[in-house]
């Protein structure tokens, strides 16, 4: 099996990968199929699976071992076939011989007709385990693994050849084989009957099946639409069309539509991504699986394919069982640079979850799990979580994950008008990100920074103008740091103050200051998030467009539905004018990219901040209801502080809890939401980090080692 894995890629390197699906080949001798030097183990399994092939001709009634159809295409349906074999890879309801004798014996026309006839739905894996199954898998990934050998593009509408058969029609056991991956991974249980230690005293086969069926659904599942490079071919001439036959994976998990069926993924999943924070009186006692970025990039699709599994997830507290893995996950990797398209893909998930309205409303539940992360303990609800984790990333993560910075505090402003009541600890977080974000020497050192302020200034005015009821502790600690916004407010434009902002950038050592982020003591067992070690591989990716890009904008109106907001040539201006307007919040993105300062930016190698420029964002920060609360509520407090004496923090908080601002404040402004959008850009990346994941994940045997991978590189820590 492992040889014919390594011709694949001898075929992949020494034809273009239009020639190596049209190849046709006839019968070759043996010594000029294994070389001299081929391992004895792979002497056995070259000549069962030459011998399996010669038996599937036979069943489409040819007598002799030559190909009728290319070379590619009979391979995969010969393996198709194979995954659904009585006593090879499922067991026979008719067990006539034994396997040994299964294998050996020549086949007859019985056994002929007997394939021919069977039903492979009636042979639908349940949670077994094959050694069978998990090395035809194996091939298949190495079949699929075109894409490695092409080099990244934004073309995006031509379509893997492989998967594209495979996924057709012509597969005859297309629904069977799907819904069997599907119940390999959701009804594994790692864990099993919790004996301690039981990993170590058996060898668990299940895991690396699981492993390969996860990696082989969410290979076969990439599927963008558009032209495929299908060649013409006797079986397919006639059906092929400009766009391709349909992937039936795609189909068919689009359609999944029962809410036992919902359920039983959901809790698979859960089940799956929580296993590594386990925790046990007894050190790794429980086995711990290894595949959860796969897991994640597979919630991914099905969330992306299956709309109404989206929303089965979100109408229930069920979401934030995926939810705290992923915070772990999060917090786990942000120091270790090999990790960091898991950074990626799980805010991405964030990003999409964020953009419905549920999933904001579950994060007021209390979190009571206490899954041990070197963040300070807090009591409050899953929001807090959520943002304490963010500013953990932020202000002790590595370099590469400045672009995610955007998309962390999309996230929070999307969720920010449904949360009734943030802790003491969270809103203190955002606060030390406003003043960290808003130092002079940071908005001044790059031309996009001060988006960062105007997307915390939007999440503050959503707090106050929607949940302004429940989140005293927010409105006590803007009080406390109110010298900020009034900094903000009178930010210096002029030349000689921008200079002598960027000189003492060229002091500061670090991009956010940690010294104001009051850190407390972390969760009991919490181990600190570490470095990559020496010698550890990764696998490059491609850049992740900017968040304009990544999202569109859509308004809650009235009634709660959605209405999207069309994009515009030059946002500034319209939006400017619209806020005046209409009353809508300035905070939506006039707080919005400059799109010609970015691509102005992006081309020059220098770029240098000028007072018009300055000028030109600041007049638009959202300021006005901030500053009326501080307005009104300033006094008060002051008043009652002196009056009474006061300098316990708690009897403030309880004169803020029962005041209100109704009438004070400027007429709420529409709810803006920005929603993931799919793009050219993301299709891309998520190509990119999913054949990286496959690669580093089968090192051993080393399928695609010193190959020609073109998709991305391979470096080493």
């Amino acid at each position: 099996m492992i040889y014919i894995q390594r011709k694949l890629h001898f075929l992949f390197l020494i034809q273009s990968p239009e020639e190596g699906f049209d190849t046709r080949q006839t019968n070759k001798k043996e010594a000029e199929v294994l070389p001299s030097n081929t391992p004895p183990g792979e002497r056995t399994w070259c000549p069962i699976l030459r011998k399996r092939l010669c038996i599937e001709i036979h069943f489409q009634g040819t007598h002799e071992c030559r190909f009728a159809r290319p070379l590619a295409e009979s391979l995969l349906l010969a393996v198709a076939d194979l995954l659904f074999c009585p006593d090879f890879t499922v067991h026979s309801h008719k067990r006539k011989k034994c396997l040994t004798e299964s294998l050996w014996t020549p086949p007859t026309q019985e056994s002929v007709e007997d394939m021919q006839s069977i039903d492979s739905c009636e042979y639908i894996w349940e949670a077994g385990v094959g050694f069978a199954q998990m090395e035809l898998l194996r091939l298949l990934l190495t079949c699929f693994s075109e894409a490695m050998y092409l080099p990244p593009s934004s073309d995006h509408s031509v379509l893997n050849p492989w998967v594209t058969f495979f996924c057709s029609t012509e597969n005859r056991h297309a629904l069977p084989l799907f819904t069997s991956l599907l119940n390999v991974v959701f009804a594994y249980d790692p864990v099993g009957y919790g004996i301690p230690y039981n990993h170590l005293m058996f060898s668990d086969y299940r895991e690396q099946l699981v492993e390969q069926a996860v990696q082989t659904l969410i290979v076969t599942l990439e599927h963008e639409g558009g032209a495929t490079r299908l060649p013409a071919s006797p079986s397919s001439l006639e059906e092929q069309e400009s766009t391709g036959p349909d992937n039936l994976f795609v189909n068919y998990l689009s359609r999944i539509h029962r809410e036992e069926d919902y359920d039983f993924i959901l809790k698979g999943l859960a089940r799956l991504l929580t296993n590594p924070l386990t925790q046990t009186y007894l050190p790794n006692s429980t086995k711990k699986i290894q595949f959860h970025q796969e897991l994640l990039v597979l919630f991914w699709k099905l969330c992306d394919f299956n709309k109404k599994f989206l929303f089965f997830v979100l109408k229930s507290s069920d979401v934030l069982d995926v939810l705290v893995p992923i915070l772990f996950y999060l917090n786990d990797a942000r120091a270790d640079q090999s990790r960091v398209g898991l950074m990626h893909i799980g805010v991405f998930i964030l990003l999409l979850l964020s953009g419905e309205r549920n999933f904001g409303v579950r994060l007021n539940k209390p979190y009571s799990v206490h899954v041990p992360m070197d963040i300070p303990v807090f009591t409050g609800t899953h929001a807090d979580l959520l943002i304490v984790v963010f500013h953990k990333i932020i202000t002790s993560g590595h370099q590469r994950l400045q672009p995610l910075y955007d998309c962390l505090l999309t996230i929070i402003v999307n969720v920010s008008p449904y949360l009734k009541s943030l802790s003491m600890v969270a809103a203190n977080k955002l606060l030390h990100l406003l003043e960290a974000f808003s130092t002079s020497w940071f908005l001044f050192s790059a031309s996009q920074n001060h988006h960062l302020v105007f997307f915390l200034l939007e999440a503050f005015n959503n707090i106050i103008q929607y949940q302004f009821d429940g989140n005293c502790n927010l409105v006590y600690a803007i009080i406390r740091k109110r010298n900020l916004f009034h900094q903000l407010a009178n930010l210096p434009s002029d030349a000689s103050s921008i200079q002598k902002a960027l000189q003492r950038k060229k002091k500061s050592p670090d991009v956010i200051s940690r010294t104001s982020s009051q850190e407390t003591i972390s969760m009991e067992g919490s181990r600190p998030a570490v470095p990559a070690e020496p010698g550890t591989l990764k696998a490059s990716l491609v850049a992740i467009p900017g968040i304009e890009k990544l999202t569109e904008k859509s308004q809650v109106s009235e009634d709660g539905t959605m209405v999207s907001i069309p994009k515009m040539d030059s946002p500034q201006k319209p939006l400017a004018d619209q806020s005046t307007v209409t009353g809508t919040s300035d905070t939506e993105s006039n707080s919005g990219r400059d799109t010609e300062v970015r691509a102005a930016s992006s081309t020059s190698s220098y770029w240098a901040p000028s007072p018009e420029w300055v000028l030109s964002w600041r007049s638009k920060l959202p300021l006005q209801t901030i500053m009326r609360l501080l307005q009104v509520l300033v006094p008060q407090v002051e008043k009652i502080c002196i009056d009474k004496g006061l300098t316990d923090e708690s009897e403030i908080l309880k004169f803020l809890q029962h005041g209100t601002l109704v009438g004070l404040l400027p007429v709420p402004h529409p709810i803006l939401i920005r929603k993931y959008q799919a793009n050219a850009g993301t299709a891309m990346w998520f190509r990119t980090y999913m054949w990286g994941v496959v690669y580093l994940r089968n090192v051993d045997p080393p399928i695609w080692y010193d190959t020609d991978v073109r998709l991305f590189e391979i470096q080493r820590m």
